[in-house]
């Protein structure tokens, strides 16, 4: 599998259950998400822009996805979060092995700014993605359990020291299905207001 097989492997609703431990205060924090995932053909117009924006050859792009998320924390507190939003992600592997790559987007996760991070397939259909912001670094692996189950460790680490691990279970949303089951969520995400912004991962 290479990295836009992954991609369209991932197209589709999801949601996601994630537990953030945050190292140096010895805490843990549980949340939940809706993420939608949709393909988008190298020659898709937010393909050609992102990598212009990079000033890397569109001709080169594999094609991309955009996503978009929508959830909750436990920590969250009244007006000073912000978990909504979409970014658009351009895969251009490298010429001598399309395992691996740069991953282009139009906004980073942990820094709201066009970002690019290096990506590598495994050797067990992992996505692994490392992308170094100026104020951070982070290291993600995504990977399927099941067509209908994906999972995704990551951890950040600011310079500094302050780091975060975060380990998710992304499960498909049927066809048809228009609205997240709410029993599925854990009643402290529920009990959140604000909807969810990932630092880690789309």
């Amino acid at each position: 599998m290479d990295a836009m097989q992954f991609f369209q492997k991932s197209s589709g609703k999801w949601i996601s259950q994630r537990t953030t431990h945050h190292l140096p205060f010895r805490r843990a924090e549980r949340g939940s998400s809706a993420i939608e995932v949709k393909t988008l053909a190298a020659d898709d117009p937010r393909v050609v822009e992102i990598c212009q924006i990079h000033e890397i050859d569109p001709s080169h792009a594999a094609g991309g996805a955009f996503v978009q998320w929508n959830g909750s924390m436990q920590w969250d507190r009244e007006d000073d979060e912000n978990h909504a939003g979409s970014t658009v992600f351009a895969i251009v592997p490298d010429a001598d092995n399309p395992q691996k790559g740069k991953m282009l987007r139009e906004r980073g996760y942990a820094e709201i700014v066009p970002v690019a991070g290096q990506y590598v397939m495994d050797e067990e259909d992992g996505l692994v993605l490392i992308t170094e912001y100026e104020t951070m670094s982070s290291i993600e692996r995504f990977w399927f359990a099941s067509d209908g189950v994906r999972m995704r460790t990551s951890t950040v680490k600011r310079f500094g020291g302050f780091s975060t691990a975060t380990f998710c279970t992304e499960t498909r949303i049927e066809e048809g299905v228009t609205e997240m089951p709410t029993e599925s969520i854990p009643q402290a995400a529920k009990a959140a207001t604000k909807p969810f912004y990932s630092s880690l991962g789309w």
